[in-house]
């Protein structure tokens, strides 16, 4: 091809699969991504020049189906034929009596909204405004097929011009096998999809009849053929869009906790989920220790009770510090759970050099008590960790989030509103000038005693320089296409049993299985994703089994156990997430090669 190196031409098989990856890359991001739609498969289909009928998306997306790879979709594309010009144009020519290449609009009109799987008359304009070059009212079916075939091969150039020129992508991991063509295999799992360029109905299709059964030459089989036209033409879409901001949290025996939350979506929608990292508007001259930990966010439909709960899906890319799924949800409640492996949110000594402190509060010249300007820059950035609708004031609601945190109690709707009295406030809510000040009569009330203060700054994960250590603020951002999300705080802490069901599930769903050696009913689930591993032992036995775990021969890797080799206790009949390993440099090469062995069984 025209974008290879002559010198290293490929042969027929590897530019099939180059064109596979091309025809990929033009409605996903990556080909790690899984098509979880038949309107996806219909979508990747159409940009590698084929036409499938609706038999055809039938054929392969079964009922149970929920989603395919990158295999499978290749697997698919060796059976299916290539629509060419030629054939368009044939069944055209059937319906042209004078052969003078046109049709009357009305004719096209009458023949695609009275036949077959019947056209809206808007689908027809679209239709329309493709082929009628002239204005004139006359169908110019020649010009119509050349487009329709043309915008697949420009979009296949276009990724393909893309893979040459992108040695970021060219070494990616496409499919299971990157360099060996793939295994058929339908599989079935909720996953993602394309990225922000929306398309047509793509069950708005020109379809061609299977290949094992007959063509019809009537007039109601060619009205069948083209009453699903393709109109490859973007459409226009409204996306709404919602965030909401959180932390993760330390424990004092390590365990990470953040909030979780609720998304309700009116109807069905396109939706676009990311969470990322929230710097913070105070750090402009400190580094934000926390930036380069890694986040990701596991959806759950809502059961009647939560132990009902579906996983649909969790965020499986990454753009810089964010980390992205984009896919189909459908109408319903759903619970958001943010996670972080603790490879690199981890438990630091709070002690500082020489024992050193920041000075929180001070006297004035005037005798009076005030915060020192450390002090208030940090509870600057704790008003900004709680204000989770981030509009610059802090709800009861967010406030009590604080509170629970380092008491234990709610604040009481007779104290808030002795606070309404006292502190700066608008709309009910908090000001962060009010804040200030609640806190600063706080400190004054305890003769300036800093006690209760510095357990406020080390709930929230700082030390005694200040520094923000043993927390990550994040902000969650979400898309949707037509519809407007409602994002709302569920919780915190209480739900981290939800969470371990959604991960244990995203890796057994996710992950390829292996019996522990001599122990056919001891399993090792390994997830690999392009940033993430993460294991987990399934005990099906009857008796409690310790394993060994050796970490040794991995390279360039952190693990969330903080040690190269240690050993796990698994109950007899449970399962247990056993590690998570990220690269230590996301820019050089990591290799994940654990082994895992049985220590004893009783």
């Amino acid at each position: 091809m025209a974008y290879l190196d002559s010198s290293d031409a490929p042969d027929e098989e590897e530019t099939f699969y180059m064109q596979c990856r091309a025809a990929y890359l033009s409605v996903f991001r990556s080909s790690l991504t899984n098509i979880s739609s038949k309107r996806e498969l219909c979508r990747v289909l159409q940009l590698a020049g084929r036409n499938p009928s609706q038999a055809t998306l039938d054929e392969y997306w079964k009922m149970g189906t929920t989603h395919m790879n990158f295999d499978d979709f290749c697997t698919i594309l060796k059976k299916e034929w290539k629509t060419e010009n030629n054939e368009l144009m044939g069944i055209f020519q059937k319906l042209d009596t004078n052969g003078d290449g046109y049709l009357t609009h009305s004719k096209v009109e009458n023949l695609l909204t009275t036949g077959g799987d019947k056209m809206t008359p808007e689908e027809v304009q679209a239709i329309f405004s493709l082929s009628d070059i002239n204005k004139d009212g006359k169908f110019n079916y020649a010009e119509f097929c050349q487009q329709l075939v043309s915008t697949a091969e420009k979009c296949q150039t276009a990724s393909l011009m893309k893979l040459q020129s992108d040695a970021k992508l060219k070494r990616q991991n496409f499919g299971s096998h990157p360099d060996s063509p793939p295994k058929p295999s339908l599989t079935s799992a909720t996953q993602s999809q394309p990225p922000e360029t929306t398309w047509s109905d793509p069950d708005v299709t020109l379809r061609k009849e299977s290949r094992t059964s007959s063509r019809s030459s009537s007039a109601r089989s060619r009205r069948s053929s083209l009453s699903n036209v393709v109109t490859a033409t973007p459409s226009i879409s409204k996306w709404h869009h919602t965030f909401m901001r959180g932390c993760f949290f330390l424990d004092e025996g390590g365990t990470i906790s953040s909030l979780q939350y609720k998304l309700h979506l009116p109807q069905t929608s396109n939706v676009t989920l990311s969470i990322q990292p929230m710097s913070l508007d105070q750090r402009a001259d400190k580094p934000c220790l926390w930036m380069n930990v890694d986040t990701a966010l596991f959806v759950m439909l809502a059961g009647d009770v939560e132990a009902d709960s579906t996983l649909v899906c969790f965020t499986d890319t990454k753009d810089k510090e964010k980390y992205i799924w984009r896919g189909e949800l459908k109408a319903g409640l759903y619970y958001l759970l943010p996670f972080s492996s603790g490879c690199k949110l981890k438990k630091r000594s709070r002690k500082t050099v020489a024992n050193k402190s920041i000075e929180l509060v001070y006297k004035t010249v005037s005798g009076e008590f005030d915060l020192s300007r450390d002090f208030r820059e940090a509870l600057s950035e704790i008003f900004d960790m709680i204000d989770l609708d981030g509009n610059g004031l802090l709800s009861l609601e967010e406030y009590n989030f604080l509170e629970l945190m380092i008491s234990g109690e709610e604040c009481k709707m007779g104290t808030w509103a002795i606070c309404r009295e006292n502190f700066d406030m608008r709309k009910n809510q908090l000001t962060k000038q009010g804040f200030m000040e609640l806190t600063l009569m706080e400190a004054t009330e305890k003769g300036g005693d800093s006690d209760d203060l510095w357990t406020l700054v080390e709930t929230m994960g700082y030390n005694r320089m200040l520094e923000l250590v043993e927390a990550c603020p994040f902000q969650i951002d979400i898309d949707c296409e037509s519809t407007q999300p409602s994002l709302q705080p569920l919780r915190l802490d209480s739900g981290l049993s939800i969470l371990n069901q959604a991960l244990q599930k995203s890796i057994t769903l996710e992950g390829a299985a292996k019996p522990l050696k001599g122990q056919d009913h001891v399993l090792i689930y390994t997830y690999r994703g392009e940033h993430r591993v993460s294991s987990l032992i399934v005990n099906k036995s009857n008796q409690k089994v310790t394993v060994s775990v050796n970490n040794k021969h991995n390279s360039n890797c952190c693990s969330s156990r903080g040690l190269n080799v240690f050993a796990i206790e698994v109950p007899a009949r449970t399962k247990m997430v056993c590690q998570h390993v990220l690269p230590i440099n996301e820019k050089q090469d990591w290799t994940y090669n654990c082994v895992e062995s049985l220590l004893i069984s009783k």
